[in-house]
């Protein structure tokens, strides 16, 4: 009989419910093709992942001249509840690890698998007699980068491949899973969501000139529709948080550049969304510094989220789990906050190291800058762990009930339930990435997770907004949070060495980045302040806020984006050089010299350091490093130390211009100074004076030195 070459029915149940199990009861799948199939299969796409039906399990039940018919049996316990994908599909070749892909003949069919009705969850009481409950919200991060940072108009058949495999990530995922947050009757149910202007910008270009095929025309309708939608309190389902226009890594860029970013962020959502950007924000990177507090306070920022792991490890007594939690020890300058005692160990999960339910709440941040001014703002924690396992893929990829569970069960047992403020967390992740951006997560997913919140009274989905209104922190308390990113940047360290990279070695494309991206700021700022109406600038202030794409720092080693923030800054020069010479000529400079976020080597002093896959003593001698640059000369850079025994001011040693390997046109010098051994718990500020007479500061810093 002639091999096959179609299939000419396949056959299977619509719909099955689970076993108590949750997973598939044993079934059977027929099919039938016009001729012999060298080699049947049969592959099922669930929610636990890929199950693959084959030889023995695949046999002939019928054979005529004209058509053979074949039965797959399905196991029980193979595939969990959910939609599941069903691939029959078979090989013309009997070798099939010699085939090519036009051998292969591929059919496919869906089949809901609907889980056994649960008995409800028994709710604890607290201590008061209130019913135990723990909030979460979830929130998903949209970005693409500008590939070329001197042509906003660069595109290319790689550009067309990646935005147009994300289609429905850009498109109508999002208001697909708050539709079924309505339809499913949740009434706090929203989520968040962060879209940067360079995404915004590109994916209008690609509705306008018919890139990705056309695939973008009208890619905001459904977004704008569903913007409107509103929670029980009249919030917004979908809100679209605070963000960086340009993705920056907001706790290395100065004051005035986070508020401009966050300006021309909030005009782009309202134009492509027809709705405001929220009070809330989800900063790039989920980089949080508390030094960035002043400027989102003074661009409308109320509350801001952050990594949770940094709160976790300011505690007096947070127990470090060593090297496995892949950062060093907390800095004892950071460990401000009274200890807890209801740490645990979460099981099914990746999770390096204990958290704290009690902890899981939001807070009020405090810093206070070199002059004891105190600025605030409501911290909102993204569980670092949840999240990361969230983004697997939602609902499923994270067992809710069980991981979840654990949280509810410690919280139970500690007796640290408060009602009038009672645990909540953001799961984050990439919503256009991986596990986490794929449309199970929206979909199938995001609708057992409805169903199984109806079910168990222990949880609720929430907005941030809502919880805030509902459950206020109290403002008379404020905590201090370690400064770091999320689990993704090299594990989020609080020196942000993922955008530091071989600082260590003679010449770092990233230290580079940082000392020209400072010389043009200042260059900008100068004639900003003095001469705002110049011609370019504007043009210049777009380079500038364009070339603090973090994305630029994130793959070092490759020139593409080693070279982006020079190529920005030399851009930028060209258009204003003329400018700041006439400035300069006529001794109309009023601005201070820009000052880099100073870092600290070793990070710990006389604490730990990283050796090969180890930790190591650190030396007790600390050094601190920035960059500073003024277009009229730097006349003196000092550092002001202040630990137990008083102020003291020193010199900073100016060790010249960074020497840039990508041909950069302006460049900052690199200050050092050396801290004194064995002073202990040290807070200092970096002051600088240019030859016209400015003065700036840098923010207030704090290091421990042992």
């Amino acid at each position: 009989m002639a091999v096959f070459t179609r299939f000419l029915s396949i056959e299977l149940p619509d719909s099955l419910t689970c076993d108590e199990s949750g997973r598939n009861p044993a079934f059977e799948i027929a099919f039938s093709a016009d001729g012999e199939i060298p080699f049947p299969q049969v592959i099922l796409h669930g929610q636990s992942g890929r199950h693959i039906i084959k030889d023995n399990d695949i046999f002939v039940s019928d054979r005529s001249d004209k058509e053979v018919s074949y039965v797959a049996v399905v196991d029980s316990g193979v595939v969990r509840a959910g939609e599941v994908r069903v691939q029959v599909e078979g090989c013309k070749k009997e070798d099939f690890r010699n085939s090519g892909g036009g051998d292969w003949v591929k059919e496919f069919r869906t089949l809901k698998l609907a889980g056994q009705p649960r008995p409800a969850r028994a709710v604890s009481a607290a201590g008061g007699g209130e019913p135990v409950k723990v909030y979460y919200g979830i929130h998903k991060h949209m970005h693409q980068p500008y590939y070329n940072a001197t042509d906003l108009e660069y595109w290319d058949g790689e550009k067309d491949g990646i935005f147009g495999s994300r289609g429905g990530n850009y498109t109508d995922f999002v208001p697909m899973a708050v539709r079924q947050y309505i339809e499913g009757g949740l009434p706090h149910g929203g989520l968040s969501t962060t879209w940067s202007g360079s995404l915004i910008e590109q994916l209008n270009r690609c509705a306008e000139r018919g890139w990705c095929g056309g695939r973008f025309n009208g890619w905001n309708n459904a977004l704008r529709e569903v913007a409107g939608e509103k929670t029980a309190l009249g919030n917004p389902r979908i809100e679209f948080s605070a963000f960086g226009f340009y993705h920056p890594l907001m706790p290395l860029i100065p004051h005035r550049d986070i508020v401009r970013q966050i300006e021309w962020h909030r005009d782009v959502i309202r134009e492509a969304f027809g709705v405001e950007a929220s009070r809330v924000m989800f900063p790039p990177e989920t980089a949080f510094h508390v030094r960035m507090i002043p400027a989102l306070v003074e661009a409308g920022v109320d509350v801001v989220m952050y990594d949770s792991i940094h709160r976790y490890r300011t505690c007096k007594d947070y127990p470090y789990a060593g090297k496995n939690e892949g950062m060093l020890p907390p800095n004892p300058a950071d460990q401000v906050n009274p200890p807890v005692d209801d740490w645990f160990q979460m099981n099914n999960i990746w999770a390096a190291s204990k958290i704290a339910p009690s902890l899981m709440k939001p807070e009020y941040i405090e810093y206070v800058n070199p002059d004891g001014k105190s600025y605030k703002i409501i911290g909102v924690p993204a569980e670092r762990y949840l999240g990361n396992e969230d983004a697997r893929g939602g609902f499923g990829a994270l067992q809710y009930p069980d991981v979840l569970g654990q949280v509810y069960d410690q919280i139970v047992a500690t007796g640290t339930f408060d009602p009038k403020h009672p645990p909540f967390f953001v799961l984050h992740s990439d919503g256009d990435n991986h596990g986490g951006g794929a449309d199970s997560y929206y979909g199938s997913n995001t609708g057992a997770m409805v169903r199984w919140l109806h079910e168990d009274p222990r949880f609720e989905l929430t907005t941030v907004s809502d919880y805030l209104q509902r459950f206020p922190p109290d403002p008379s308390k404020t905590v201090h949070v370690e400064p770091g990113s999320w689990a993704g940047a090299d594990n989020g360290d609080p020196q942000f060495m993922k955008w530091f990279s071989r600082y260590d070695q003679p010449y770092s494309p990233d230290l580079n980045s940082w000392a020209v991206l400072t010389a043009m700021q200042n260059l900008v700022h100068a004639l900003e302040d003095a001469r705002p109406n110049t011609e370019g600038l504007h043009e210049a202030w777009r380079l500038m806020l364009t070339a603090q794409t973090s994305c630029y720092w994130y793959w070092t080693g490759q020139h593409v984006w080693d070279q982006q923030v020079t190529n920005a800054a030399n851009l930028g020069y060209q258009r204003l050089k003329s400018a700041v010479d006439g400035l300069l000529s006529a001794g109309k400079d009023a601005t201070g010299p820009t000052i880099f976020a100073p870092w600290v080597i070793p990070e710990n002093p006389g604490g730990k350091k990283w050796g090969n896959n180890c930790l190591l003593d650190a030396p007790r001698e600390g050094r601190v490093y920035t960059f500073i640059y003024d277009i009229a000369g730097l006349e003196r850079v000092n550092i002001v130390i202040r630990g137990p025994n008083g102020e003291t001011t020193m010199r900073m040693t100016d060790h010249g211009p960074y020497p840039s390997e990508t041909g950069a046109a302006i460049t900052s010098s690199m200050f050092t100074a050396d801290l004194p051994v064995g002073a202990g718990d040290l807070r200092y500020y970096i002051e600088a004076e240019d030859r016209a007479g400015n003065v700036s500061r840098s923010a207030l810093e704090r290091v421990f030195m042992a």
